[in-house]
């Protein structure tokens, strides 16, 4: 009896899971996607110009009981603000090795008094007010005698007796600087009275 072959049967394949829709692929940005130029960082904007530094104000004048003496130190004053500002009869404002200056205010009907100083170069400058200067080189001899007023300077040389002598109805203001220094640093004489007392 004869056989007969049959080819063995393909497996029909089964229904395969159901293709999903098809999502289109969203294009990379810079950040993700490595095969593309990073943009350019946007430009700072200038920074705006910074407003100069004010300038620093200047020495505020002496006031009483408050008063240093700036001596041998590098030191710089609107002179003619602290001067009129000064109510002292003297007060002592820079005392150096080799010249001081002081700040004045005399009284209506007032005088510095008649002095000499040997050794001593002076300079005086009125700031406000008027006066009379009387100079000799002996005490009863005064023979130069000047009216003074704002802006006049007067110089007193050594050994050279003189006074000043306040004849307005204001006080008479005035800075002096002696060469070599005269008071001791520091001074202050709040009324000619008390100058007197000290013997300066």
């Amino acid at each position: 009896m004869r056989r007969l072959y049959r080819r063995p049967s393909r497996p029909v394949p089964g229904p395969g899971p159901m293709p999903g829709p098809v999502h289109p692929t969203p294009p990379c940005s810079g950040i993700l996607c490595p095969t593309l130029p990073r943009p350019p960082h946007p430009p700072h904007p200038p920074h705006p110009p910074r407003p100069p530094h004010p300038p620093h104000p200047p020495a505020p004048p002496p006031h009483p009981g408050h008063v240093i003496d700036h001596g041998r130190q590098p030191y710089v004053v609107d002179i003619n603000r602290a001067t009129i500002s000064n109510n002292n009869y003297r007060t002592t404002l820079w005392t150096g090795r080799h010249l001081q200056l002081t700040l004045m205010t005399i009284p209506p009907g007032g005088d510095i008094g008649l002095e000499v100083h040997p050794g001593t170069d002076q300079f005086l400058r009125i700031e406000q007010g008027q006066g009379i200067v009387q100079m000799g080189r002996d005490r009863n001899r005064l023979n130069f005698r000047q009216t003074v007023f704002n802006d006049f300077a007067i110089f007193v040389p050594a050994g050279t007796w003189h006074n000043l002598t306040n004849i307005g109805n204001t006080p008479l203001r005035l800075y002096s600087i002696y060469a070599p220094p005269h008071h001791p640093p520091g001074t202050i004489h709040a009324t000619k009275a008390i100058a007197d007392m000290m013997g300066d």
